[in-house]
């Protein structure tokens, strides 16, 4: 008889945790999902799904009916997921107005929609926008940003080219929100907002960071070949590109600041890394390129991660035009070894 309970028990276990795994998954998409929904109508939604999932189970018999009644509701909900499409044309906010994108002819990059901001508080700046040109053939090699405002296994990173003779480019992959929308995680993985690369100047979306969010910045030299770093760069172009046509929604988990790279990379590398934890808790993600040696290792990892921590300096320089060549100060450059 012990035997018999204990088979049934590891067949409905799984079931059981697969069908509240999903139901949970169902109230948070019926919840969070999409831009548009009249709260009330959301709230009458979940409580019949649920109400409704639980009175089949409780009184239903044989079993199969009260999977067939959730099954019913949970198939109208992927149904309802389905019509839920990105979109270009909302009322958005003023940082993720314009979408960037970028022509090239054969070394010339021209980018446009490129973001430099004047800021005076974190909500009050000057917008501005303006087009940059880039000549890939001075393109020297690849930072990268890691900033921190709550977590420290949490982190917003940023790729930031640097060319000889030009300011670096920085580009954010970041959620598109619209005006009266507040970033929040668990939203972030029901389709409620868009995703969007933000091409813009050191000077405005580093500095916004530091010196008026009140983030911790820290800023990594990688070790990346130049024509590495171009063919990272393309990808981004397009997928940028591809943006303004078809825009395509941000997922917290498998399409975010952190996976979109890895993505990228994946592309343009021939044997790509395996997969790392720090990847989804990216916060430690500096500590895994630096056992990868893709940061400079000369010095400690303790030491370089203090040495590039830019908080300090980029509130000296502020507004100061040589902001991106003075958050470098000090930091060592594997490029040497590369180039």
């Amino acid at each position: 008889m012990k035997g018999i309970q204990l088979k049934r028990a590891l067949v409905v276990t799984p079931i059981v945790v697969l069908l509240l795994l999903a139901s949970v998954w169902g109230v948070l998409a019926l919840l969070y999902a999409g831009h548009e929904g009249d709260a009330a109508a959301r709230i009458v939604a979940v409580a019949a799904f649920v109400l409704g999932s639980l009175a089949a189970f409780i009184w239903l018999r044989p079993r199969w009916r009260a999977l067939a009644v959730w099954g019913a509701g949970f198939l109208a909900i992927i149904v309802w997921w389905s019509t839920i499409q990105p979109s270009n044309d909302r009322d958005w906010q003023s940082d993720v107005a314009k979408l960037s994108w970028a022509e090239v002819r054969g070394d010339q990059l021209t980018f446009h929609n490129v973001r430099d901001f004047d800021y005076r508080s974190e909500t009050d700046f000057t917008p501005r926008y303006e087009d940059r040109v880039y000549d890939l053939s001075k393109l020297r090699g690849l930072d990268l940003f890691m900033s921190y405002w709550g977590s420290p296994a949490i982190a917003h990173t940023i790729m930031s080219w640097d060319f000889e003779g030009s300011r670096p480019l920085a580009i954010s992959i970041e959620t598109r929100k619209s005006k009266g929308q507040e970033y929040s995680a668990v939203k972030g993985f029901f389709r409620h907002y868009e995703i969007i690369y933000v091409a813009a100047d050191e000077r405005d979306v580093i500095r916004v960071r530091t010196n008026y969010r009140g983030e911790d910045d820290y800023l990594y030299r990688l070790k990346v070949a130049p024509a590495q770093a171009r063919a990272l760069l393309m990808d981004y172009v397009a997928s940028m590109n591809a943006l303004v046509k078809a825009p395509q929604f941000y997922n917290a988990l498998v399409d975010n600041c952190t996976t979109s790279i890895r993505t990228h990379v994946t592309h343009v590398t021939a044997n790509p890394a395996r997969f790392d934890w720090r990847l989804l808790a990216n916060g430690y993600g500096d500590q895994m390129l630096y056992e990868r040696g893709r940061i400079d290792t000369r010095l400690p990892f303790d030491e370089l991660r203090a040495k590039s921590h830019i908080n300090a300096r980029a509130k000296a320089l502020d507004r100061d035009p040589g902001f991106s060549q003075g958050i470098r100060e000090g930091l060592p450059d594997p490029q040497v070894a590369v180039n």
